[in-house]
């Protein structure tokens, strides 16, 4: 009797200890009132908190359904705390990372690296991110009764360039219903706004998601807050500085043959997926290579060149940020451009306001309008201004195949989900369970 009045006592000490550090760092000490809670759970039990149970069974034995639906309730519990608080799973949907992070690597995302994002919209259905399953995306999966403002608990480290970060989409405030997938931002750009607002047939009602209920994205963070950020010909500079080296950055390149094909098992080997495979007449290859498969392609007897391709300074792309002839800018000739910094302030020109506009208006939620070449921010003449957040360039590092930065703009801090951690499973496409198994890629550090 002794042992169990002391076992009960070491594990309300145990619990009670883990929930007040907790609190601490939620630094939010109304959730104090769950300690007395805790108390009478391990202590004196005056209140019987499991109603699902119940309370003096026969034979001291719940019934099986009421074990599976003790079991469920503390999965869903755990499963959504340790999801909320300290690590998300993930899974590469796209090439965009090619061949740092590949097509079918499942990995866990970090949330306590930058700190945990406490959710925007909390009443949500658990495990599910912006739609009820087998829905078509037309049922949300979360209410908006309830809407939280922008905070993040502590974390160990804060971004830093050439991570590998988890965040969600800045475009994806908006949604078009019949092209959930699609950037709506893009479709305005290419139909006109009028067209996607008032053709309810073709692109369907027209909502707005919270931030935390954006989709999630992955990417290389190329340049943190304060940096300087240009691209010449395809390689990055920050500060003047050419970015590191990573062994899986790739590029575009033109493989030309002597008119022969190129092997398949051979491209199999050399691990360039089979939706990448572009072939043009005469022997030419378009493909994403690494600098190693440069190297291997070019010791292939039937291989007469290998040459990037680079798209020339000046080509102006309108579907490249900011969207604007005035900045003739393309996905490898791309910059200067300033990453706005918290509590930085810059001269606001008509000239620069488009690389601004969308940070000052939808990220920041401020006003903004022109009348006759003056800027007026929240009503008043503006001609500096001082940010609120801090913001970030993310980049693919299959850099002629990745939608990221250089397409739509800047990634607010509030954004930011995680760090990439480590690959627990990695599957591959083009071929059949278990040869698909990538084995050396499991349980693999992602390295930064």
């Amino acid at each position: 009797m002794k042992n169990i009045k002391i076992n009960k006592w070491i594990k309300f000490a145990f619990w009670g200890l883990l929930y007040l550090l907790w609190v601490i760092w939620l630094g939010n000490y109304w959730f104090l009132i769950g300690l007395p809670i805790i108390f009478d759970i391990y202590i004196t039990k005056k209140v019987h908190w499991a109603f699902w149970k119940k309370k003096n069974p026969p034979n001291g034995k719940q019934t099986k359904m009421v074990e599976w639906i003790d079991a469920v309730i503390f999965a869903v519990i755990a499963a959504s705390f340790i999801r909320l608080f300290f690590f998300e799973a993930y899974v590469i949907p796209t090439s965009s990372m090619e061949k740092s992070m590949m097509v079918g690597d499942y990995l866990f995302v970090s949330k306590v690296a930058y700190g945990p994002k406490l959710p925007n919209t909390p009443l949500s259905f658990p495990f599910v991110h912006q739609s009820m399953p087998m829905t078509n995306h037309k049922v949300k999966s979360y209410l908006e009764w309830i809407q939280k403002p922008y905070r993040r608990l502590k974390g160990f480290n804060e971004v830093e360039n050439n991570d590998i970060v988890v965040f969600n989409f800045p475009e994806g405030d908006t949604v078009a219903i019949n092209f959930p997938s699609q950037n709506y931002h893009d479709l305005v750009r290419m139909y006109g706004r009028d067209e996607v607002l008032n053709n309810k047939r073709r692109f369907g009602r027209i909502y707005s998601r919270p931030v935390d209920k954006k989709e999630n994205y992955i990417k290389r963070c190329v340049a943190i807050a304060g940096d300087s950020l240009r691209i010449i010909d395809g390689q990055v500079y920050v500060n003047g500085n050419e970015q590191k080296h990573f062994p899986g950055v790739q590029y575009d390149y033109i493989v030309t043959t002597d008119g022969s094909l190129l092997n398949q098992r051979v491209l199999d080997r050399l691990e360039i997926a089979r939706a990448d495979r572009e072939m043009f007449s005469g022997g030419r290859y378009l493909l994403p290579l690494t600098s190693q498969q440069v190297e291997q392609f070019k010791a292939l007897k039937n291989v007469v060149s290998v040459k990037k391709f680079v798209m020339p300074k000046g080509n102006y792309d309108q579907n490249i940020f900011p969207h604007t002839p005035e900045y003739q800018w393309n996905v490898d000739n791309f910059g200067p451009l300033y990453i706005p910094k918290k509590d930085a302030t810059i001269d606001l020109t008509i000239h620069n306001l488009p690389l601004y506009e969308r940070v000052i208006r939808n990220y920041e939620e401020n006003s903004l309008e022109v009348k006759d070449s003056t800027i007026f921010i929240n009503g008043e003449p503006a001609s500096k201004y001082t940010f609120k957040m801090n913001y970030y360039w993310m980049m693919g590092d299959n850099r002629h195949k990745s939608a990221d930065s250089r397409y739509w703009g800047f990634v607010p801090e509030d954004h930011v989900v995680g760090r990439a951690s480590i690959i627990w499973m990695s599957l591959d496409k083009d071929d059949n369970f278990p040869k698909n198994i990538r084995f050396k890629r499991l349980f693999k550090t992602v390295h930064q």
